[in-house]
């Protein structure tokens, strides 16, 4: 059965039965998540895609759930992991190539996501609709339009759905910190945010090369077009190394807008997120993105890259961003990696080492209120960003990350790599979701997805 035929038959099943009543849905794994209200319960899990964050995220997971299961469309990926698995929990978990077997698991309450990012909507949908909760890493979308679809569905099926941007609760609690300052006041009105998120490099001419014996590369694809994979034979040092360093494939997915969007969803999906839960802006948007400065590596026509043996995304960019109240929020490819909040009365930095500057000095004299960090968090925080997950799976309440608040900081990411395409101001409609008077930039919206690997719904 084609993958189109198989998903299809496997949904309508169950969209039939969500038809029945809010209760009627759930799926046989979907009832363990309602046992997990035991506090002897331990949840199952299964990860797909397993390369670096893929495997960051099941590591610090195993002290909460037992995996059964493991999915890469490479092979070499997945036998690694699936013996690092083993060594951890002295089980070994099950090893597939295609994601949908574990989907059609009954005995799986979860699953972790950790693909390249033009393939998290349609995994993520399809895990829904078997009845699964969902983790899935930022970026959570390639399009806005894919995280309008998300959260339809999130609110049709009653999955719980945690986004990995684990700054939420990890990183030594810093920048809930930086969070409860603002609300704070510590440093009076905020007029200005900058978002250091660092820059991408551009490549060289990649070209075509024969596909490693170890991957299925139709299947890496996916939704995103047909094209011949691309490699150099220098490798990859350190973080993610092991892999070419120049490829369409990979690491390096990131630097090519079909699979991803540069260094503004990598790191951007991080500091603006924090950026705007500290504005009150997380469900809400701007009313105008601004590219001030950047550098394509390719030459571009009506937004598309015209050569297609080279990285794409943005090199180098300053862009500003008009956000309520009238707060101008910058994000820059230059300077620290972090986030600067200024206002009227002060100003001070945050990452994920150090939080410094006088607000953060005069704690020492004057402290935050009593529970003001769980104030910010909605609670006592957790040990950890799968533990919140948990937790979420059991009260059945969506987690810190949901889909809502990473989808509206998302899209000022998004229609910053829009209009640095396009190279123009972009004006925003944070109701409509949708940009004002101008049906080019709005067909960046969505994508087509590739025949055979449509979400059907």
């Amino acid at each position: 059965m084609s993958l189109s035929r198989q998903t299809t038959s496997r949904r309508r099943f169950l969209q039939g039965t969500a038809a029945a009543g809010a209760a009627a849905f759930v799926a046989p794994a979907a009832n363990r998540a309602f046992a997990l209200q035991s506090p002897n319960e331990r949840p199952v899990f299964a990860t797909i895609g397993l390369r670096n964050q893929g495997w960051g995220i099941t590591n610090k997971s195993f002290k909460f759930a037992d995996f059964a299961a493991l999915a890469d469309v490479d092979s070499n990926v997945l036998g690694a992991n699936l013996a690092k698995a083993e060594e951890k929990q002295k089980k070994k978990p099950d090893g597939y190539k295609d994601y949908r077997e574990i989907l059609d698991r009954k005995d799986i309450d979860a699953v972790m996501i950790a693909t390249p990012d033009h393939w998290h909507t349609k995994i993520s949908v399809e895990a829904m609709y078997a009845g699964k909760d969902v983790y899935c890493e930022k970026p959570l979308t390639l399009t806005i339009d894919e995280g309008k679809l998300i959260e339809k569905v999130v609110k049709e099926t009653g999955r719980v759905f945690q986004v990995g941007t684990m700054q939420r609760t990890e990183s030594g609690q810093r920048f809930l910190q930086a969070i409860a300052l603002v609300k704070a006041g510590r440093i009076g009105t905020v007029k200005k945010v900058t978002c250091g998120i660092g820059g991408m490099v551009a490549s060289p001419v990649i070209p075509v090369a024969e596909v490693p014996k170890e991957i299925d590369w139709d299947f890496w694809l996916g939704p995103a077009p047909k094209v011949d994979y691309r490699a150099l034979p220098e490798m990859r040092q350190g973080y993610g190394g092991g892999v070419p360093l120049y490829s369409n494939c990979h690491y390096s997915f990131r630097n090519w807008h079909e699979y991803s969007g540069g260094k503004l969803t990598d790191w951007g999906a991080h500091h603006v997120d924090i950026a705007c839960w500290a504005l009150g802006a997380s469900d809400t948007g701007p009313s105008k993105i601004t590219p001030l400065e950047y550098s394509l590596p390719v030459e571009y026509k009506d937004g598309n890259p015209v050569v297609h043996d080279q990285y794409n995304t943005a090199t180098s960019f300053k862009i500003r961003v008009d956000m309520p109240n009238d707060v101008e929020m910058l994000i820059n490819s230059a300077g620290d990696n972090g986030i600067l909040f200024e206002g009227t009365e002060g100003r001070f930095f945050v990452n994920r080492g150090k939080i410094v500057g006088a607000p953060v000095e005069a704690l020492k004299e004057n402290p935050l209120p009593e529970g003001a960090i769980e104030e910010v968090y909605g609670g006592p925080v957790s040990e950890n960003h799968t533990a919140n997950f948990i937790d979420a799976m059991k009260s059945r309440k969506q987690p810190i990350s949901d889909v809502w608040s990473h989808n509206r900081m998302l899209e000022i990411c998004h229609l910053s790599n829009i209009a640095m395409r396009l190279d123009r101001e972009l004006k925003w409609d944070p109701t409509k979701r949708e940009i004002v008077g101008d049906d080019q930039a709005n067909s960046f919206l969505s994508r087509e997805d590739r025949k055979g690997y449509e979400i059907n719904m």
